[in-house]
């Protein structure tokens, strides 16, 4: 690959779980939303689904043990606006989270993000954060034929940039996310939860961090820039 310039190159941030500490929101609404109609899942179990899309989600439980009474969409529904509450009030960014946006931005990267989350979700975490205006381009996988780990909500989102997918790294915390960044030619950071930190399905990511808190030198490492892929 021939070599680019600063503005041909962005990060794509997931949302849940990389910039907010959500995903245990996401669990104790799923489990209190399936348990409503006879599902009982633990937090393990809520493990088998993350970064997937909440449609998804629901039809991967329904798959395994149907229920009457309510339809999928119902449950998504009921899922989803309960992780908007609880992020409205209990959720927190993760540690280095407006130091890692800042940070890439002052360094050239361009900033995109690409979430299995709604665009509701989405909107609801930019609103409560203050970080609107902080993504050049925001792209849910809800608007995509397939979520994650597909690739297409990153190809989509690397398209509303006008760029070259291999010229983009992501950021993810779930291994379902890692497959997509990555089937889309992307380099990929993965950051999981301390609880995943050991997963050794991550090692297919090109790089694991502890926290955004190291996401400069690794951009640096993977910078298309300096290292074609």
């Amino acid at each position: 690959m021939p070599p680019i310039e600063a503005r041909e190159r962005a990060v794509l941030f997931d949302m849940d779980g990389v910039l907010i500490d959500s995903e245990p929101l996401w669990r104790r609404a799923e489990i209190e939303a399936f348990g409503e109609v006879g599902l009982e899942l633990s937090d393990q179990d809520c493990l088998a689904t993350q970064g997937l899309r909440i449609d998804e989600a629901v039809a991967y439980w329904f798959a395994r043990s149907p229920w009457a009474g309510r339809s999928r969409e119902e449950v998504a529904r009921r899922i989803v606006d309960r992780v908007a509450r609880l992020i409205r009030s209990e959720a927190e960014p993760l540690p280095g989270v407006r130091e890692a946006i800042t940070g890439a931005r002052d360094e050239g990267w361009r900033l995109g993000l690409a979430s299995s989350s709604t665009g509701f979700l989405i909107d609801t975490v930019l609103d409560h954060f203050d970080l609107q205006g902080a993504f050049e381009a925001t792209h849910s996988a809800e608007t995509e034929k397939f979520g994650k780990p597909h690739p297409a909500v990153y190809l989509s989102t690397a398209a509303s940039l006008g760029l070259d997918p291999r010229h983009c790294i992501a950021v993810e915390d779930s291994v379902n996310g890692v497959i997509s960044a990555l089937a889309a030619q992307m380099a990929c950071i993965a950051i999981p939860a301390a609880e995943l930190r050991h997963d050794p399905r991550f090692a297919v990511a090109d790089r694991r961090l502890a926290s955004l808190e190291a996401l400069g030198e690794a951009l640096e490492e993977l910078d298309p820039k300096r290292s074609p892929r």
